[in-house]
């Protein structure tokens, strides 16, 4: 992942077929060969920029709820009145916004050598930290360091460490997680790695984000589930197709994910959370068809 945003990087590198909407005879041949998991009682999530633009806060709310989603996570909003308006829209669809993504931590990183840098960025997790409190949100989605010739994978551990600390004393009052995702940012590459950078915080308000599409480049996401165990507090979906020559992003089902292996990997150590999809953005019968998936690859619905 660059330093721009989630949103720019997934636009530039899931293929067309990704946001295209397959047929409904395709969708079926797609998915009869694919064995149904056990059903998991995990919450199906959608990002809120995965969502038509065009449309208000309500409508786009409102279009999530009817078609499946029960669950939503918003970017940070500095803006007071945006926050308050998202609230409203969340509450009068009746859907939850259960997780904030920190938009500042690529641009700004904790583990930079610079202050000002550094401060930037804890402004804006406590921006994140707060505007869960308002939304009712439980977690907020924090990339704890970025590594880059001039930041070594010591200081990255030590110095983005030293600065998250500094946060949880709010995390703790707000009664919000801060959740530790892995990226493509070169740090915790394992998750034995992850596993070891959270407990050494030793503190209930430090848990991880999963990616499952994230850890296919270097490893199986069913494992780093089972090795993260109760650690896990939130959940991202994306599928990765990796060819002889190049790599890409893809729809669900469509890349190197054994999503049956991860379907029952989060069984067996009894994830009751929610899942948020992390795929582009599009028209109501792309994200109907993207809402079908999660049912059949993960959550067991035929």
């Amino acid at each position: 992942m660059h330093h721009e945003s989630r949103r720019q990087f997934l636009k530039s590198s899931v293929s067309a077929a990704c946001a295209a909407t397959l047929s409904s005879a395709l969708a079926k041949n797609l998915f009869a060969t694919t064995p149904s998991p056990a059903a998991l009682p995990i919450k199906k999530g959608i990002l809120l920029d995965m969502l038509p633009a065009n449309l208000s806060y309500a409508d786009r709310l409102k279009l999530a709820r009817e078609i499946g989603f029960e669950v939503l996570q918003a970017p940070t909003q500095p803006d007071e009145h945006k926050a308050e308006e998202l609230k409203k829209a969340a509450d009068a669809a009746e859907i939850r916004i259960d997780s904030v993504m920190n938009m500042d931590h690529w641009k700004y990183p904790l583990s930079s050598d610079d202050p000002a840098v550094v401060e930037k960025s804890l402004v804006g997790i406590r921006t994140s930290l707060h505007n869960a409190k308002l939304w009712g949100s439980d977690v907020v989605l924090l990339v704890p360091a970025v590594l880059d010739p001039q930041t070594s994978y010591r200081d990255a551990w030590t110095r983005s460490q030293r600065e998250i600390r500094k946060l949880l004393p709010l995390a703790e009052e707000l009664k919000v997680v801060i959740a530790i995702e892995e990226v493509w940012n070169r740090f915790l590459l394992s998750p034995l790695e992850m596993a070891s950078y959270i407990d050494e915080f030793q503190s209930p308000w430090v848990k991880a984000w999963f990616d499952v599409g994230n850890v296919v480049l270097y490893g199986y996401p069913q494992d780093w589930i089972r090795t993260l165990g109760p650690r896990i507090v939130k959940v991202h979906l994306k599928d990765f197709k990796r060819n002889k020559d190049s790599y890409a992003w893809v729809n669900l089902g469509e890349g190197d994910i054994d999503w049956a292996a991860v379907s029952e990997a989060f069984a067996a150590i009894h994830y009751t959370g929610s899942a948020t999809v992390e795929l582009p953005a599009g028209d109501e019968t792309y994200l109907r068809d993207v809402s079908r998936r999660v049912d059949r690859l993960l959550l067991g619905a035929s």
